[in-house]
């Protein structure tokens, strides 16, 4: 490693000379011992973490002013020690300083030795959200592990699986597809939720048989690990656990099922999912949390089973499904979704219900909330396709604001690359192109070549996926 030419020493005895201040005066502005001071100036002594930080300080400036010339310090000027180096790691994290922890974990792993110290530390930034900085970590352990077939590696695949969803369709599919190969080499607990966020990945790309099989081995996995905890009498100290309780996987899959067949449009098989994740009574715990759950899914199975009846064709659910969701307000819009899906299907006039949930149509950012399934990556795709669907019901009609619908359903699945929400909003707006006035064909212009410009990106990662 080549080290800059000045050093944190240089700076704070150029900055002595300029003030005129001796080292006692600058140990009463920075709190360190001046005989401390007076060996780190003299190359005697090492800069440690909290004397950098008073260093800083004394001298007025920005906390990071030194963090790369500090790099320099712990690899050239003295012996990289993990005393000095995962404080500073920490800290150059939670001020966004990533070239400095890039640089720190590059140098560190030069020494396999380290690998085991910076995933933990890793693992604690993920825990804290601090994703970006976790990522640089897992990366650069991913490739020293990677001719090792170890829990590690796969767990740094998870953790990076995790941080690369976000609402592009494409890059979450890529990222699910580079994670799968991992997936058997984890902990049965990590298994259990990286099935849960693949299963999620898939639904809102609507692959539903992938969604359909990651739900069966969700379901054979924690029933397994379920049953033998229930059977076993031995402490489970120590054991790692998922994020959710063994139970909630075993509902959650056959809430997946339930959802893969109504979205197969086979609604009678979905009804038969319904009492499945419904009854708890086979769960031993009886503690707040297993209450909680169980009151969720049976919410759920309720709100379903209405559901289900009304994408069937059954008129006489609607005004129930209605009723059922209005005093439940984190749940309206995926109803609205639904419901203006079964309007589509069967030509029913749902005005008035539009009229009277018309504050729930704009987009939420809040998805914490949501009801069936919810996560992000599903939710951002039902929203365009809510509007795409909303047009529909307009436009059949000769009702000019289906246009505008078209538009926001456009910009919204351009936004996360939903190719599917895209051609059918192509092919609305074509069809009644008629309706649109100069202003909006020019948006629809723009929009159109936003999504050709996506789609030469799309390709080009392709390319570079393969």
């Amino acid at each position: 490693m080549v080290p800059t030419t000045a050093t944190i020493r240089d700076s704070l005895a150029m900055y002595l000379s300029q003030q005129g201040m001796s080292i006692n005066q600058f140990s009463g502005q920075s709190g360190i011992n001046s005989g401390t001071l007076s060996r780190i100036l003299n190359d005697q002594q090492p800069i440690a973490m909290n004397h950098l930080e008073r260093i800083t300080k004394g001298m007025g400036l920005p906390e990071d002013h030194f963090y790369s010339l500090y790099v320099d310090e712990c690899f050239y000027h003295s012996s990289p020690t993990w005393r000095r180096l995962r404080p500073f790691l920490l800290r150059s994290a939670e001020l966004g300083r990533l070239d400095c922890v890039e640089q720190v974990v590059q140098n560190l792993l030069e020494n396999l030795t380290y690998a085991p110290m910076l995933f933990d530390v890793a693992e604690g930034l993920f825990q804290d959200g601090q994703w970006q900085a976790a990522a640089l970590l897992y990366k650069n352990v991913s490739v020293s592990e990677k001719y090792q077939n170890s829990e590690r590696l796969a767990v740094c695949q998870f953790r990076l699986f995790r941080i690369a969803l976000g609402d592009d369709q494409t890059q979450n599919l890529q990222a699910a597809l580079l994670f799968e190969c991992y997936l058997d080499r984890l902990d049965e607990a990590d298994q259990l939720d990286g099935l849960k966020h693949l299963a999620h990945v898939y639904y809102s790309l609507h692959k539903w048989d992938k969604v359909d099989k990651l739900a069966q081995e969700m379901l054979r996995l924690a029933t397994l690990r379920y049953n033998l905890q229930r059977n076993s009498n031995r402490k489970h100290d120590g054991v790692k656990i998922p994020e959710k309780p063994i139970y909630f996987y075993i509902l959650y899959a056959y809430l997946f099922r339930s959802g893969v067949c109504m979205e197969y449009g086979d609604y009678s098989s979905a009804l038969e999912f319904v009492p499945l994740y419904m009854d708890g009574s086979w769960i031993q715990e009886d503690d707040e949390e297993a209450q909680r759950t169980v009151a969720q899914f049976q919410e759920w199975g309720n709100a379903n089973s209405l559901l289900y009846r009304m994408m069937a064709g059954q008129h006489e659910a609607l005004p129930e499904y209605v009723e059922y969701i209005s005093s439940r307000e984190s749940e309206i819009f995926i109803a609205l979704y639904k419901i203006i899906q079964s309007a589509n299907s069967h030509n029913w006039n749902v005005d008035y219900i539009l009229e009277r949930f018309n504050s729930y149509i704009p987009y939420r950012t809040n998805l914490a909330e949501f009801g069936i399934l919810h996560n992000q990556q599903i939710i951002a795709d039902q929203y365009a396709r809510f509007l795409a669907e909303l047009s529909s019901y307009y436009l059949h009609n000769k009702r000019k604001e289906g246009i505008v619908f078209i538009l926001q359903s456009l910009e919204s699945s351009a936004r996360i690359n939903s190719e599917s929400t895209v051609i059918k909003c192509v092919d609305l707006f074509e069809q009644h192109r008629y309706l649109a006035d100069d202003k909006e064909k020019e948006q629809y212009k723009l929009l159109i070549r936003e999504v050709q410009v996506a789609n030469e990106k799309k390709t080009y990662h392709a390319s570079s996926f393969v």
